[in-house]
C-alpha cells in the first residue's frame, strides 16, 4: 500500500464513527434545551449581573455622600483629605500644601477620620 492510501484509510477510520453520532433524530428535546438555557441565565444573573449592580449602587452612595474634610483613597492609591468639592471633580490634599484634582468617581474607599495621621 502506498502512503496516501494508508493516510486515507486512517482518516476514514477516525471520521466515520463521528459521522454516525452526528446523525439527526436522537437529539435533546426542546424542553430540556429551554431548561438548560434558563439555567445559564440564572447562573449569569447570580454570579455576574447582581453582584456588579450591587457594587455599583454602593459606590454611587459612597461618592454622593462625600463631604469636605473626609479622608479618602482613590483608585490609583492616593490617600488624602478632601479640600474642595465640585460637580464631577474634587481636590484632595495628599501632603502639606500638595493638592491634586481628581474625579469623584475615582474614589475607591472612604477612610475613618484620623486615619491619615497614623499612616
Amino acid at each position: 500500500m502506498t502512503l496516501i492510501r494508508k493516510l486515507y484509510l486512517t482518516v476514514l477510520l477516525f471520521v466515520l464513527p463521528a459521522t454516525a453520532f452526528a446523525a439527526p433524530g436522537g437529539g435533546p428535546s426542546a424542553m430540556s434545551q429551554i431548561i438548560l438555557f434558563g439555567g445559564f441565565i440564572l447562573i449569569f444573573y447570580f454570579l455576574i449581573w447582581r453582584p456588579q449592580s450591587k457594587r455599583a449602587k454602593e459606590h454611587k452612595a459612597l461618592v454622593s455622600g462625600l463631604d469636605k474634610g473626609d479622608e479618602v483613597v482613590t483608585g490609583g492609591g492616593l490617600a488624602g483629605r478632601i479640600v474642595r468639592l465640585q460637580d464631577d471633580f474634587m481636590v484632595i490634599e495628599i501632603a502639606d500644601n500638595v493638592e491634586v484634582k481628581v474625579q469623584r468617581q475615582a474614589v475607591a474607599q472612604a477612610l475613618p477620620k484620623g486615619t491619615l495621621k497614623d499612616i
